[in-house]
């Protein structure tokens, strides 16, 4: 028989069980639910073989992070669970020297130098670095922990992370148990990349699923919880690695509306490594009409002295699509000559289908704008300004640019101006000019409002 140390031991991937019962290493109809929510809800089935004589099953092999209050399997009659314990023993020296104390155990003992022998002995007990033993002719010595070899790993020791369950069994019979508990350290995001091409674009949506629950899932049936459910108790702290995983398949990811969320299952089976995190791509839309949009802020014309300046704000809007996207990130670029550019970096929260979605891709270079207080003549009872406004287009093309500016809307105000507005937001005037290609325009608004 091979004797092993315990470097070697700790790389096996044994599971021994504490009662008589069998439980198949095979899961069937795997699947895995990740939530938003720094959560996912895990579904098994294994096979069973169980007798009158067995008073317990373990359940070898399941996440680290398991929730145990929310364990929920599912027996067949004839098999009484009457407690339950959720058990874990990672092996250690310590533990193994414990679980043989009283049993028997081979010590290596150095003969000379470079020459060992083998000796069978009785562990009597240990502490810190050195043990005693008791040999076959009855001597009892002090050996160091290290030098002692074990054959195998002592049924009481549970390496895996495992549920057990006390029992009381009826009959004899082999069935089919379902177990169904949630697991945190597993979380979903989405990103998408926009690819924007004159006035259309091609928007392309990936999931990653990032992994650190403490259990890998093979070929597993995968689904996704697009929104923001209520949970009892904070999500814990992530232990991240960097560790990662492309995956991507042609075919469609299945969404559906679900009871004011949105669910996607992914059309093949997954597998998702411990500490890794796997990308999928789930969805990509084309030729999506989006509009430029060049927007400008400014002062309350009340309040504003001398002269101010203002950036412009370049972005796209993108015409609502049919499908809802889940909250992430959106990377936004377009190709010059044929090298890709990245424009802009936005989040975008959950969408529902056919909302317009608004990308601010940065401030535009060639746009500026200033405004200056020309002339202020206020009364008892009024504020009465006229601000002269500046827009300079330094492209080579016309821009359509709008200026939101805050001012009191209320019958006892009025606005004189030559360029149309309309108020927007409720209190936000909005000028929306085009100016042409490297040229400035220039025009002059009376405000007037009660004090």
């Amino acid at each position: 028989m091979h004797k092993l140390s315990l470097a070697l031991l700790t790389t096996l991937a044994l599971q021994t069980f504490a009662s008589a019962s069998t439980l198949s290493p095979q899961i069937k109809d795997n699947s895995l639910i990740v939530y938003n929510a720094n959560i996912g809800l895990v579904h098994e089935q294994r096979t069973l073989e169980v007798t009158p004589a067995d008073t317990s099953i373990t359940y070898a092999g399941v996440a680290k992070s398991i929730n145990i209050d929310s364990v929920n399997v599912t027996l067949p009659k004839g098999i009484e669970i009457n407690s339950q314990q959720y058990r874990y023993d990672k092996l250690t020296l310590s533990k193994l020297l414990e679980a043989h104390i009283n049993k028997k155990v081979e010590v290596r003992m150095l003969r000379n130098r470079n020459e060992f022998k083998i000796i069978t002995a009785t562990l009597l007990s240990f502490s810190g670095t050195n043990a005693i033993v008791r040999t076959l002719d009855f001597k009892i010595i002090t050996v160091k922990s290290s030098e002692i070899l074990f054959s195998e790993i002592p049924a009481e020791l549970i390496t895996k992370p495992s549920l057990v369950w006390n029992v009381k069994v009826a009959k004899k019979q082999k069935t089919q148990m379902q177990l169904d508990y949630l697991i945190s350290n597993i979380s979903f995001t989405s990103n998408y990349i926009l690819n924007i091409d004159a006035n259309s674009s091609n928007l392309t949506g990936w999931i990653t699923v990032n992994n650190r629950s403490g259990k890998r899932f093979e070929n597993v049936k995968l689904s996704l919880l697009a929104g923001d459910i209520h949970t009892n108790k904070p999500a814990p702290l992530r232990h991240l690695q960097r560790v990662a995983s492309v995956m991507q398949d042609t075919k469609s990811v299945k969404h559906q509306a679900f009871e004011g969320y949105h669910f996607y299952t992914i059309p093949f089976q997954v597998t998702l490594a411990n500490n890794e995190k796997t990308q999928i791509k789930f969805l990509e839309e084309r030729n999506i009409s989006i509009e430029r949009l060049y927007t400008a802020t400014l002062s309350n014309p009340l309040y504003l002295t001398g002269e101010h300046k203002a950036s412009v704000t370049q972005s796209v809007k993108l015409q609502g699509l049919d499908k809802a996207l889940p909250k992430g990130a959106v990377r936004t670029y377009a190709k010059l000559e044929k090298q890709k550019v990245l424009l802009g970096e936005n989040f975008i929260e959950h969408t529902p289908k056919n909302i317009p979605i608004e990308l601010n891709l940065g401030k535009n270079f060639d746009l500026k704008v200033k405004e200056f207080l020309s002339k202020r003549e206020d009364s008892e009872k009024f504020y009465n300004v006229d601000i002269r406004y500046s827009i300079q287009n330094s492209s080579d093309e016309a821009k359509t640019l709008t200026l939101l500016i805050p001012f009191n809307r209320n019958e006892s105000s009025s606005i004189t101006a030559d360029e149309s507005y309309i108020f927007t937001q409720g209190n936000l005037v909005a000028f929306t000019l085009k100016v042409n290609a490297n040229s400035t325009k220039k025009f002059t608004v009376n405000y007037e409002s009660k004090k």
